[in-house]
């Protein structure tokens, strides 16, 4: 990072770290599950909240956790998150119970909400759009793709060898160096006069919320029972509203201009997709190392290290490859690495082993992963005005989240339905979990489509301009 100032420098290093520490609390759980149901006596549905609760929030509040910035200005508004979040986290490694720790989530998810788009807001502010900014983005790039493997390497050492407990309550010296630091090294921001938008505060969280419970349902009652489509049908209705609110309010919480530009809206819709193909990924490969490969919590988490390291190092090399081959390529690379990696996980078996098989594809897929991401982050926020940086983050994240939680629920039921008859056992599950694969493979073949018909879109109207 010699490339940048000090204060930028200081900017970065508290940006990266903050936004790490909410993508290793969407997945140290994961891992730690059986010894979080042991320990405080979760039934087997509700465990899935222990997720679930913190993704609900998440989601939901993230357009209003952007907003806040732009009105409150992003430094107060970081600190407060940072504060909630690392209160938070210690309630939760304390937990005595667990509807202790399912309230907890939940305002951690809502401090989440506050802190993911906040980082992105302000490494907008911080590095001005071009090279500088392209160069700041791959760092945030990389520490996306490994904050989500990280958070199962730790899990599964966490719960291993320690206690579930511990991957929470790091936090909390983590949190509260960074809000020493915050209040140090970072300036304000400008402050945007004006007023909360109610109307669209209260449409929008309600319209996410039911969504993303409707999604969430359907992973274990299905997508024709009655709570999950009344759950996503009136969550689109509302959503309806909050559109239509939008559109007349002069100080709307999402400013619709944002769509305006083909760019961002082909950027949000590929970061949905390719989030619902790593995020299932994640799952199926968690499944198959521990219940195929019998591998223990300590040994699949391990397990992801390979994918790890490829994510980082792709991540380091976006700029270069995107001056060579422009934003659009890097990320039509980046998904085709995905497609082949998803291809060869599919074509596994109950008789495949992870050395042989299981490695090269992991590094295959983190490559995809880490290249993805980057070039994603900067067309989500290409050319956005300096008053909706904050709004355009949480766009970004909200796409994150969304797609994520979408994708997994989609495939998890195609998993679950998947049946061989002639198959039992560790053969059906396998064939469940390529199932699953195939289905990660056709979610990131419709983005590779949405982003080569932009390319193609752009080189048109860049030759029609010189003609």
């Amino acid at each position: 990072m010699a490339e940048f100032s000090k204060s930028q420098n200081n900017a970065l290093i508290i940006i990266l770290a903050t936004y790490l520490l909410i993508l290793l609390d969407t997945s140290v759980v994961i891992t730690g599950l059986p010894q979080i149901q042991e320990s405080l006596g979760f039934t087997q549905v509700g465990l899935s909240w222990v997720q679930n609760a913190y993704t609900l929030t998440f989601g939901s509040l993230l357009m209003l956790g952007a907003r806040a910035g732009d009105i409150l200005g992003r430094k107060r508004v970081f600190r407060f998150g940072i504060l909630v979040f690392t209160i938070s986290s210690f309630v939760i490694g304390l937990a005595p119970s667990a509807s202790t720790m399912i309230v907890a989530r939940i305002i951690q998810g809502g401090s989440a909400a506050i802190l993911a788009p906040t980082t992105l807001a302000l490494l907008s502010t911080y590095f001005k759009e071009g090279e500088e900014r392209v160069k700041a983005l791959s760092y945030y790039a990389a520490t996306a793709g490994i904050g989500a493997t990280a958070g199962l390497v730790l899990g599964g050492l966490f719960a291993g060898l320690l206690s579930w407990r511990v991957g929470f309550l790091v936090n909390v010296p983590t949190g509260i160096v960074l809000f020493i630091a915050t209040n140090k090294l970072l300036a304000e921001t400008e402050r945007h006069t004006g007023k909360f938008d109610i109307v669209g505060t209260v449409t929008s969280t309600i319209g996410m919320s039911a969504i993303i419970y409707g999604i969430i349902h359907s992973s274990n009652a299905g997508w024709g029972d009655f709570t999950t489509l009344t759950f996503v049908v009136g969550g689109l209705l509302m959503m309806g509203i909050f559109l239509l609110t939008e559109a007349h309010s002069r100080q709307p919480l999402l400013p619709l201009r944002l769509f305006q530009s083909s760019e961002r809206s082909i950027a949000y819709l590929s970061r949905f997709l390719f989030l619902g193909a790593m995020v299932s990924f994640f799952f199926f490969s968690t499944q198959y190392m521990q219940r195929v490969l019998m591998l223990t919590p300590v040994e699949a988490g391990l397990g992801f290290v390979p994918m790890t390291g490829f994510t980082f190092i792709a991540s380091i090399f976006v700029p270069q490859l995107t001056r060579k081959l422009g934003n659009h390529g890097v990320t039509l690379v980046a998904f085709a690495c995905c497609m082949v990696g998803f291809w060869m996980l599919a074509n596994m078996s109950s008789q495949s082993d992870y050395w042989h098989e299981m490695l090269f594809a992991m590094m295959v897929v983190g490559f995809g992963n880490g290249a993805a991401l980057g070039p994603l982050t900067i067309a989500g926020v290409s050319g956005v005005a300096a008053k909706d940086a904050g709004a355009a983050s949480g766009l970004v994240n909200v796409a994150h989240q969304i797609g994520g939680t979408f994708g997994l629920s989609l495939l998890a039921v195609l998993y679950a339905s998947a049946n061989e008859p002639h198959l039992q056992g560790t053969s059906l599950l396998a064939y469940q979990i390529e199932v699953g694969f195939y289905g990660c493979m056709v979610m990131i073949g419709f983005a590779m489509v949405a982003t080569a018909l932009q390319s193609f879109r752009q080189k048109r109207i860049v030759v029609s301009q010189e003609s």
